[in-house]
């Protein structure tokens, strides 16, 4: 058993064993909601327009912000790994930024742009630009010198260099970085619009929690992790296939 059925079967275990706890009455219903309870609420979300207008707003916010952040990640990266320099001095600071949780940029974020778009847009691209960044520039510094020293002896100089050599050799690196720059600028959007009160899933989170309503706070989780495995199953893996056939790493090529 593979490929959907397997997962089919999968899912569906974890609903029996979700529905059998419930009817153990470990917890207090109001606390741990069945999944028909959790399924309902989520329709009724459906139904009277919240969850989609948050969905929108949330994408909205968060497509905006990652295309900011492959702007700046991806050439910034391409620059750490081909100058010493650079990579010396500048790289050392984005490598430990990196390991700053991006929520800690929501307090300065706010001092400088206020309770605005603006520092939601910040918060979320300082979380997805710096991994991008280093996974673009890991992918430079593994290119391998023998398709540098092929290119030069071409006559491959400058950005010929790398459009013709390092760009393709780094794709594999920088979709992974991507990948990771999505799933870091996801999460920091959704800790931002849990702060900061407006339109957007994290609010709707927000105020499930105000209310004490599990069942529609867990029925967003489940919007939240829908949305990130529909981006990983429509846009990158399809991206990842290609570039892996394309270096002859898939199984079937």
């Amino acid at each position: 058993m593979t490929g959907w059925r397997l997962k089919l079967v999968f899912f569906a275990g974890l609903l029996l064993l979700w529905e059998g706890l419930v009817r153990l009455h470990l917890w207090p219903s109001y606390i741990f909601p069945s999944p028909l309870t959790v399924g309902q609420s989520l329709l009724n979300g459906i139904a009277d327009g919240v969850i989609p207008l948050a969905i929108l707003t949330s994408l909205r916010r968060l497509l905006l912000a990652y295309a900011i952040s492959l702007l700046i990640g991806i050439p910034l990266g391409l620059l750490l790994g081909r100058t010493p320099l650079l990579q010396e001095t500048l790289g050392t600071i984005v490598l430990g930024l990196q390991a700053l949780p991006s929520i800690c940029w929501l307090p300065l974020a706010l001092l400088w742009f206020g309770l605005s778009e603006t520092a939601i847009t910040f918060v979320v691209v300082m979380g997805a630009v710096l991994s991008i960044t280093l996974s673009t520039a890991d992918g430079v510094r593994n290119t391998p010198p023998l398709y540098l020293r092929a290119a030069r002896t071409m006559g491959a100089r400058g950005w010929r260099l790398y459009t013709a050599v390092i760009l393709p050799s780094t794709l594999p690196a920088i979709l992974s970085g991507m990948k990771l720059g999505w799933s870091f600028a996801w999460r920091s959007l959704m800790a931002a619009e849990l702060i900061y009160i407006t339109t957007g899933l994290g609010q709707v989170l927000t105020l499930g929690r105000e209310l004490n309503d599990m069942a529609r706070v867990l029925s967003v989780m489940l919007v939240i992790i829908s949305i990130g495995l529909l981006a990983d199953y429509a846009v990158f893996r399809p991206a990842e296939l290609r570039i892996r056939q394309r270096w002859g790493l898939h199984a079937g090529a």
